[in-house]
């Protein structure tokens, strides 16, 4: 018999006391966490241990390991993932026989998967906001050269993010690290994207969790026409005249507005230097993240990030201070308009929604309730009566989300 083995940056020795010697698929209730999974070919199940919740992927050991080591390597160069925690291996059952090894990722917190959405979301556009948020991640895996090889919804976990929705690569097992993509290997992650998220969303509608109304097959395209246009505005050439270049800080502008740092850019003149020509080599994700990290210390998705860079801007004019230094005016609406907005989430609510998220929702709310009134409501009053009004009626997403899908059967290999 083969003695257990685990890798893992920081081992919990609680580890230990699971039964690895049970197929997974067998570990008794108590010892999972109830959360929400999407269908996998694999078992998968969560656990708590040492005060934070796992999830357990039963698989093969070479897979395993694979996963194991692209997870790291996707989370080094900043790709939004769920992150590995560490591999079991040399299982073997009472009997001796032996098991598959276990792949180990930390549950992402406030993350859902598509089914679970469905299930309390039921605005139309559902289907449409999450395929956008997963055409921005195939974009940025693409750009780093990353061939997913199996794209789609069950194979992608999603946070709220400022109205819309932030992709999460969850399974990597097919997936294979280039230095760049071909048009080739582009155009087979996306057809099989398109098939998949077909099919998925073909199901919801069987399971009548998307209305009969949505055609599958038009959003699917619409995945298709989301990332091709993120793509050329990304990567595309651009030529203009020599007295046009203003069109240099105008194309900057627009990849930041899109939510994209330029690292570097190629500039090319013809002959004659009548025209010149640009196009961006390297692009980053997360400028406006990056920039309300660097102002105000909060980590935030991008599009959280923009509405409360929004927000700290209105709050620069109406307190008139435009001629100050940013990052002194960041400081006091730190102190004075956000951590009191999110320092009032009762104790008790707090695994809800993330901070960001939380202050998004009540700028929202505060907006509604001022077109209601016909006033201009405080911040600080609009957040009591969300606090009172909505919030005990919102799920608690950080790690104990209970919805129907919890009881989504798993498939095992």
């Amino acid at each position: 018999m083969a003695p257990l083995e685990i890798t893992a940056s920081r081992p919990d020795p609680a580890l230990l006391d699971l039964p690895w010697s049970t197929p997974l698929a067998q570990w008794p209730e108590e010892l999972l966490a109830a959360l929400p999974r999407g269908i996998s070919r694999h078992v998968v199940r969560f656990v708590r241990v040492g005060g934070q919740v796992l999830a357990l992927k039963e698989i093969n050991h070479h897979l395993a390991v694979r996963e194991y080591d692209m997870l790291r390597l996707l989370g080094r160069i900043g790709i939004p993932a769920v992150e590995p925690y560490g591999v079991v291996s040399g299982r073997s059952s009472a009997d001796g026989e032996p098991l598959d090894s276990m792949l180990i990722t930390r549950h992402l917190q406030f993350s859902l998967p598509y089914r679970a959405v469905f299930s309390q979301i039921s605005q139309e556009d559902t289907a449409r906001r999450l395929l956008d948020a997963l055409a921005v991640l195939l974009v940025r895996l693409h750009l780093e050269g990353f061939f997913w090889g199996d794209v789609s919804l069950s194979n992608t976990l999603f946070r709220r993010d400022a109205g819309a929705f932030a992709a999460y690569l969850v399974d990597v097992e097919t997936g294979t690290l280039h230095e760049t993509l071909t048009d080739g290997q582009r155009s087979y992650d996306l057809d099989i994207a398109r098939t998949n998220i077909i099919g998925e969303l073909m199901d919801l509608q069987a399971g009548e969790q998307l209305s009969e109304d949505t055609d599958p097959i038009e959003v699917g395209d619409q995945l298709l026409a989301r990332y091709e246009e993120l793509w050329s505005a990304l990567t595309e050439r651009e030529s203009f005249s020599s007295d046009e270049r203003w069109k240099v800080s105008a194309r900057i502008e627009l990849l930041n507005q899109l939510g994209f740092d330029v690292g570097e850019l190629e500039l090319t003149t013809d002959l004659d230097g009548t025209t010149v020509s640009i196009r961006p080599k390297v692009v980053d994700a997360g400028h406006h993240s990056r920039r309300l990290m660097r102002l105000a210390g909060i980590d935030a998705q991008e599009n959280q990030a923009r509405r409360l860079l929004n927000d700290l801007d209105q709050y620069r004019a109406i307190t008139d201070q435009q001629a100050e230094e940013e990052e002194f005016v960041a400081h006091e609406w730190l102190q004075e308009h956000y951590e009191p907005v999110v320092r009032s989430i009762p104790r008790g609510m707090r695994s809800k929604l993330q901070s960001p998220e939380f202050f998004h929702e009540v700028l929202e709310h505060k907006w509604f309730m001022s077109e209601r009134e016909q006033r201009d409501v405080p911040l600080r009053e609009a957040a009591q009566d969300y606090i009172a009004q909505i919030l005990p009626h919102r799920p608690d997403e950080k790690s104990l989300v209970t919805t129907e899908t919890s009881a989504i059967p798993v498939i095992g290999s």
